[in-house]
């Protein structure tokens, strides 16, 4: 069962920086908590390392289509299974809506009461509001890559059905003891509380 995030973020800089900062994808550990590193692997390609909660994934991502000054559609085809799209809006006055729209299939026990706990979610949220900081801080754009992939091409919002190579994870997830009695102390706090209000 696959789960959808969708979140906003206004920042105080102009729709073209704002996109061309978004497309250096190897800074992204600079405001990307858990995010390790993203290494480009080709124009559409992209191999990302993360560790959130204890669980470390690995995963390569094609960029489905990408639009100068639009979106940024991706899906994974192999390691953990997600895919979404990141829309760039003119908000006016200087200022860019950042649109995300995220889906995700937990795995392990340890993600799936992450999800639960809507630790992805918040995750994203905060990713964006360190976007803004980052982006706003520095006023400019660390680069820039104005090149399209499949532009015009009907692709839409991709879900995680676009993603259907990366099901199974084949052990790229690795988790640690710390994560697992981490999980297991959460899920045991989260029915004491249903325990607790249910009585």
């Amino acid at each position: 069962m696959s789960t959808k995030v969708e979140k906003t973020v206004v920042v105080d800089v102009p729709l073209s920086t704002v996109y061309n900062q978004w497309t250096q994808f190897e800074d992204f550990p600079h405001f990307m908590n858990g995010v390790k590193s993203v290494t480009q692997l080709g124009d559409d390609r992209l191999e990302w390392v993360a560790e959130l909660g204890g669980v470390r994934r690995q995963w390569e991502a094609k960029i489905v289509e990408q639009v100068p000054d639009s979106r940024v559609s991706w899906a994974a085809t192999e390691g953990a299974t997600n895919a979404g799209t990141v829309m760039f809006h003119d908000a006016g006055n200087g200022r860019t809506e950042v649109h995300l729209v995220l889906e995700y299939e937990p795995e392990g026990l340890v993600e799936k009461i992450g999800d639960k706990l809507n630790v992805v979610e918040n995750q994203a949220e905060g990713d964006l509001e360190r976007f803004k900081k980052f982006i706003e801080a520095e006023g400019y754009a660390t680069g820039a890559w104005r090149g399209s992939v499949n532009e015009g091409a009907p692709v839409g919002t991709p879900g995680v059905e676009h993603a259907a190579a990366s099901r199974g994870d084949d052990g790229k997830a690795g988790v640690s003891g710390k994560a697992v009695a981490a999980g297991v102390a959460a899920a045991g706090v989260a029915a004491a509380g249903v325990a607790a209000a249910a009585a």
